[in-house]
């Protein structure tokens, strides 16, 4: 079904010399029929407000309530930027809560051990991140007097902080009229002016993207304009099945539905097994059950100094041997993973000698910077003190999610 159908088009919101109200000029500062023509110049002032104004208006009505929303400290609104790079706002919220009940200041993140920062970070992935976060507090404190920087320029000196949460930072927390570029706003603005995003395309298209999100700013109010047309990407103009006829911008979009972009890369799936082994500890009493973990060597580039359960050097596992099994997608990977029930005296023999080993009270565990799998694994079965019931099969099946 045409996006359009039954849609009349809107009249010309700069009228040109010539023409009726659908316009015929070829001027690239007017509106024709009913998109704003960008490719070629300029936006007029009253072209940009108009955009400006049904954006901001969209986005007063309809933004999402978020925890980071609700609070203009720019170290708060500087964790949650970092949380959001490459992660699901819904898996964003309590992680970013928790956190900021830990580390309630700049000077308690840099303060605190590493491992510490880790295991609130659990669940997020891409820890690399979370280092880079620690190392930033840390030079802020050390160096900076503990106030982060207000200008897009001096925050991108810091780790971890390219040009997308620089922009977003700034303009958010200290109002600095400077655009914000994300996969959102790119996609946006791309259907907006019907721009070919594929692989041939792209490295032209890049500084014509920065310079209309720099023309469309709103230097007035960059914070919210910035995140308005954000949330317009994360929630209306979606990657798959853009819900057209409620974007606020869409007698202007010159595509009306998908646009070419680059293929995804195909996910790829592999099957993996790990022990879960639980012993009863040298203190008697309810807690006193341990769990059998591994720390991932320093050496590793994917998540190095994290815990997780000793692999099993067979992968398949005997049915009435299998604890569960779980899905777990880390970046264009699908990992179909088997958990084993492994007895103590048979988790050398069984497993593949790894990092070092711990057997870790069960009520520590979930302190611990745990891999997001061995969180994941351990919730299921019931094990991490203070989690809540996750929606399972019954323990005699498995646990395919």
């Amino acid at each position: 079904m045409d996006p359009r159908a039954g849609w009349t088009e809107p009249t010309q919101l700069v009228p040109g010399r010539k023409g009726g109200p659908r316009g015929d000029r070829t001027d690239s500062n007017t509106f024709h029929n009913g998109t704003v023509n960008l490719s070629k110049g300029h936006l007029r002032a009253e072209n940009r407000a108009v955009l400006r104004a049904e954006l901001l208006a969209w986005y007063g009505l309809n933004q999402r309530d978020l925890p980071w929303r609700r609070d203009a400290n720019p170290y708060a609104i500087w964790v949650s930027e970092i949380m959001l790079q490459q992660t699901r706002v819904a898996v964003v919220v309590e992680r970013y809560q928790a956190f900021l009940k830990r580390f309630p200041t700049l000077v308690a993140l840099a303060l605190s051990a590493e491992e510490e920062v880790l295991a609130l970070w659990s669940g997020l992935g891409y820890y690399r991140r979370a280092r880079m976060l620690h190392k930033a507090a840390q030079f802020v404190v050390g160096q900076l007097n503990g106030t982060l920087p207000a200008s897009a320029a001096e925050l991108r000196k810091l780790p971890g902080i390219g040009a997308y949460t620089g922009a977003a930072i700034a303009s958010i927390a200290y109002g600095e009229p400077v655009a914000v570029v994300d996969g959102n706003v790119e996609r946006v603005l791309c259907r907006l002016e019907s721009w070919d995003a594929s692989k041939s395309g792209e490295a032209a298209l890049r500084p014509r993207i920065d310079a209309l999100a720099g023309e469309l700013l709103d230097p007035r109010n960059p914070g919210d304009f910035n995140q308005a047309l954000m949330e317009l990407g994360a929630t209306v103009c979606l990657p798959r099945n853009p819900q057209c006829l409620i974007c606020p911008w869409v007698k202007y979009c010159k595509t009306r539905g998908e646009h070419k972009t680059v293929p995804r890369a195909r996910m790829v799936s592999r099957e993996v097994a790990y022990a879960l082994s639980v012993r009863t500890g040298l203190q008697a009493g309810p807690g006193s059950r341990e769990v059998l973990l591994e720390k991932r060597p320093a050496a590793l580039t994917v998540m190095p100094g994290l815990w997780e359960l000793p692999a099993l050097k067979e992968i398949e596992v005997p049915e009435e041997e299998l604890r569960m099994i779980v899905r777990h997608a880390i970046m264009h990977v699908n990992y179909y993973v088997r958990i084993r029930t492994v007895f103590e005296d048979d988790a050398e023999t069984m497993t593949v000698a790894g990092g070092e080993r711990q057997w870790v009270p069960l009520n520590e565990a979930a302190e611990m910077a745990l891999t997001g799998l061995a969180r994941k694994v351990l919730t299921r079965a019931h094990l991490l003190t203070g989690t809540s019931r996750d929606v399972m099969t019954a323990a005699s099946e498995p646990d395919l999610t």
